[in-house]
């Protein structure tokens, strides 16, 4: 198959979507597919298969949208329109990551020439009302967005992959008629055979520095609905607090504020930005995974967490998808209450023979979301849609 990825910014490492799109190219491309990107932000480090358009900058809210490496493409103009259909038409499918204007476009123009499209409902509306509006906690203006979404795509479309059930239905809740593919967006080999090494007993201690110290980690973009204040503000509800070594894997517009809050800490919390390779490395050393977000559509950070052998802590968050990696309520706690999250994590150090226990069902219970088996899947939602648009031509 020729698939296009349609996708603003696909160059990045601090967004859940765009690494998922870059992995997923990846795999695919290993499969023997061809696989060609139309996005903004074109990398100079970028390969050959790329369809460049300019981004904008969008008024007012530009500064923040930097903060969290975004780019909005430019969607007009006789060079736009001319990439677009070269795009488009160079395709076999059309996969649309996000609902913005681009991604319109390229759909548009898909219905106008006669190419199958399919779209993902990765973007939860409550990420950019709680960034950029502050209101995430308004259900009214979360299906303002919704629908907003499904006018610009999601209604135009036979198919849309889903990175969890919870975001199928979430969607499905606020109105989606397009068949719902949920799909993990999938954790890499190496995070797993890290677990299997682990589990056999063959942790590494790469960071002599974490040697004595309890470690507990977090990996996501340093942003509020993220959640990495509470888990500061949990620290010295701990009977651990003098042990307790925070490492934040991440980095995004709210570091300098958490770095303050972080001051009140015995130990100050750590702020890190780490190649896989490294992540793996500082997972096979640490003692828990906390993942404290109020929202979230999949989380694969804690998938690979729990691949390399780690037990996790989740926030019990009704907007939030990685509740169901918790294989019981022992690894669950109150959104948004720091001592119930001191609770849990204490629960899990006070108990060490079981938490070894866990440790190895909490690995085997990973592999279902390996990313070999996603890409199955994804392939066979491509297929269905190809098929689909034919049948529907006669």
């Amino acid at each position: 198959m020729k698939i296009l990825f349609v996708i603003d910014t696909f160059y990045t490492n601090n967004n859940g979507t765009s690494i998922s799109a870059q992995r997923y190219a990846s795999e695919l491309r290993k499969r023997g597919h061809e696989v060609r990107i139309l996005t903004a932000n074109h990398s100079p480090e970028a390969d050959a298969d790329i369809y460049s358009v300019h981004f904008f900058r969008f008024p007012i809210f530009q500064p923040l949208l930097d903060k969290h490496n975004f780019y909005f493409a430019k969607y007009w103009g006789k060079y736009t329109t001319e990439t677009i259909h070269a795009a488009v038409e160079w395709a076999d499918i059309v996969h649309c990551f996000l609902p913005f204007a681009l991604e319109k476009r390229a759909e548009r123009y898909c219905e106008q020439i006669g190419k199958p499209c399919t779209a993902a409902a990765h973007l939860q509306p409550e990420s950019i009302t709680a960034n950029i509006l502050g209101l995430h906690k308004v259900g009214w203006v979360t299906h303002l967005f919704y629908l907003w979404f499904r006018r610009i795509i999601f209604d135009r479309v036979q198919h849309v992959h889903c990175p969890s059930q919870f975001m199928a239905n979430e969607v499905k809740s606020h109105g989606f008629k397009a068949k719902l593919h949920p799909i993990s967006n999938g954790i890499q080999d190496p995070f797993i055979e890290a677990g299997k090494r682990n589990i056999a007993g063959n942790r590494t201690e790469t960071y002599d520095e974490y040697k004595g110290k309890i470690l507990l980690l977090m990996v996501g973009r340093l942003t509020r609905e993220k959640g990495q204040e509470l888990i500061m503000r949990a620290v010295p509800y701990s009977k651990y607090a003098d042990r307790i070594q925070l490492v934040f894997a991440g980095h995004g517009p709210m570091q300098k504020h958490y770095e303050k809050v972080g001051e009140m800490l015995p130990l100050k919390p750590q702020f890190v930005y780490l190649k896989r390779d490294e992540l793996i490395e500082l997972f096979s050393q640490a003692d828990l995974y906390v993942h404290a977000a109020d929202m979230e559509s999949e989380a694969i950070s804690c998938i690979e967490a729990i691949a390399t052998g780690l037990v996790p802590v989740i926030a019990n968050s009704s907007h939030s998808a990685t509740t169901q990696f918790a294989l019981d309520e022992r690894s669950l706690f109150k959104a948004g209450d720091p001592q119930d999250l001191a609770r849990a994590i204490d629960y899990w150090l006070d108990n060490t023979e079981e938490r070894l226990r866990m440790e190895k069902v909490y690995q085997e219970s990973a592999l279902k979301y390996s990313i070999d088996n996603s890409i199955t899947l994804f392939e066979e939602m491509l297929n269905e849609a190809i098929q689909d648009h034919e049948k529907s031509k006669h």
